[in-house]
């Protein structure tokens, strides 16, 4: 018997022939995928961060939080201690201003409790005792920077002067002081009190 092998039988002409079928070959860049140990991706392939990475900078992140809180807590407690000193300082200076207020005063109550006390020997001496005590008060206005204002035959000023009425002073230019009812304490812009005047009338 002949061992030697079967030659295929031939094709006849026109018949259709199934392709061989090719063996299955590895695609383009899988072994480079698998690694040279034939092993799939490691954990970096993708390129993300590492399990070490993301805890330090979630350390990191904590840690500027934890600055950021502090100082704004410190900036609280440094504007609220701002606060409490303007308030003091707000209270020392209302009451060095009333002192001063008070100092400027003592002389004319002083006086006063003085011609009092001389009323009854001298009836008399009471006028000039008073007339003193006002003229020593209005001083005491003008230290403080309050001037007495009760000027005449001055135009009328809406930022000095209250009209409370209106005369016929045929002598007088309309629209002049020619009464002062009450002084007034004081400039435009910080006055205790316009002046009360009556002024000529507008033809």
């Amino acid at each position: 018997m002949s061992t030697q092998p079967q030659q295929p039988d031939p094709v006849p002409e026109g018949a259709v022939t199934e392709p061989e079928q090719e063996q299955d070959l590895p695609a383009p860049g899988a072994a480079e995928a698998r690694g040279t140990g034939g092993e799939g991706p490691g954990p970096d392939a993708a390129g993300g961060p590492s399990v070490g990475e993301t805890d330090e900078r979630a350390a990191e992140h904590a840690a500027a939080l934890a600055e950021l809180d502090d100082r704004w807590r410190r900036a609280l407690a440094d504007l609220e201690n701002l606060r409490k000193r303007h308030a003091r300082e707000l209270e020392r200076e209302r009451a060095a201003e009333r002192a001063r207020t008070a100092v400027a005063l003592l002389p004319v109550v002083d006086n006063l409790e003085l011609a009092l006390s001389h009323a009854e020997a001298d009836p008399g001496s009471i006028v000039e005792g008073v007339k003193a005590i006002h003229d020593q008060a209005v001083a005491a206005l003008a230290q403080l920077g309050y001037d007495r204002q009760g000027e005449t035959g001055v135009p009328f000023d809406p930022a000095r002067h209250e009209v409370v009425g209106v005369v016929e002073d045929p002598e007088a230019e309309p629209g002049t002081v020619v009464q002062v009812l009450r002084p007034g304490y004081g400039e435009p812009g910080r006055q205790l009190r316009p002046v009360a005047v009556a002024v000529a009338k507008r033809e």
